[in-house]
């Protein structure tokens, strides 16, 4: 598999000239541009350029408002709704966390609920950009079927991840973005695309086989939830808070409603900020860092989200996919 160097400027110049070649207007194409080059800056491949061929078709079929306008609405002084206008989600997590974090500055707790959008990309973007503002955040969101709840054989969940940042003043906060799925869909497409073989207990095949082969588990099978019944709780936890609360579609409902051009399907986002400083008082920081270090210092441990802040350092060019290239370069 051949790669092509590019920086992450140029990554997100060439997102941008994609995105704005087939119907995106500039606040659209920027902010889902810089989602993708921040996905390529911090090593999270699967959620990159990958992604980029997805959102194409879903703007040329139609399905995204690649001019969408997203709207805010207070229902309380501490619960936000905000209306994606059929856009994709990033300009609408954009819009709406500025009006969150303000809403948990001066009450201590609040939500953000996105309806009417399109998500396609990583979850710990919003919930860093909480941390900046030294707010706790929490975010889940829900796609189409592709997981079996526990026991089945049949997909009913999305992978439906879940992140959550802590912040730590003057440091990488702690952060944590994972599917409730033994793994994310998009990791198991990189791996199809790319040859690996996955670890036992991913996934099973369309005859409900285990198996560890990537493209029978992507083209047909479906995928496990990560600690069986645990999973599956949280992963229902996610459909009911993305969802149910949010008031957009639940999983199956996605599935129904989307046109299959192989983009991302419509779907809700819960968004939850919290204040520190509010809820724990003077010295919360002192203290809750004074847990942190003690559990990164132990022998074996590695922090969840280092391997992205470690990347994102670097200012070496990414190496990404040379047919992925060549095929986004024929779409502007």
């Amino acid at each position: 598999m051949g790669t092509t160097p590019l920086t992450v400027d140029e990554i997100y110049d060439l997102a941008y000239r994609c995105l704005t070649s087939n119907g995106c207007d500039d606040a659209n194409a920027s902010a889902a541009a810089r989602t993708i080059s921040t996905a390529e800056r911090d090593g999270a491949v699967s959620h990159g350029l990958f992604r980029l061929p997805g959102y194409i078709k879903s703007l040329r079929s139609g399905k995204v408002n690649g001019q969408a306008k997203p709207k805010a609405e207070n229902l309380t002084p501490a619960a936000i709704r905000l209306d994606g206008d059929n856009g994709f989600a990033p300009l609408a997590i954009e819009t709406g966390t500025p009006l969150l974090a303000a809403a948990a500055d001066e009450y201590g707790i609040a939500v953000l609920t996105i309806r009417n959008s399109f998500h396609f990309a990583a979850l710990w973007p919003e919930v860093e950009a909480l941390a900046e503002r030294n707010l706790v955040g929490l975010a889940c969101t829900v796609h189409t079927p592709m997981v079996a709840p526990f026991g089945a054989k049949q997909a009913f969940f999305s992978t439906n991840p879940i992140s959550f940042a802590y912040p730590r003043p003057g440091k990488d906060p702690y952060v944590f973005d994972m599917a409730t799925a033994a793994k994310a869909r998009g990791d198991i497409g990189v791996a199809a695309r790319d040859g690996h073989e996955l670890p036992p207990g991913v996934g099973l095949d369309a005859d409900g086989n285990p198996t560890t082969d990537a493209k029978k588990i992507h083209q047909g099978g479906v995928i496990l939830p990560f600690g069986g019944y645990k999973g599956s709780a949280i992963a229902t936890m996610i459909e009911l808070l993305a969802a149910g609360l949010v008031g957009d579609y639940f999983s199956y409902e996605a599935a129904e409603a989307d046109n299959k051009d192989g983009g991302p399907a419509r779907g809700g986002e819960f968004i939850m900020a919290m204040s520190p400083k509010i809820l724990a008082g003077m010295g919360w920081s002192e203290h809750s860092e004074d847990f942190l270090t003690r559990l990164e210092s132990m022998d074996g441990i590695r922090m969840p989200g280092q391997r992205r802040f470690d990347n994102r350092l670097s200012d070496a060019p990414r190496e990404i996919n040379a047919e992925l290239v060549e095929q986004l370069n024929g779409l502007i």
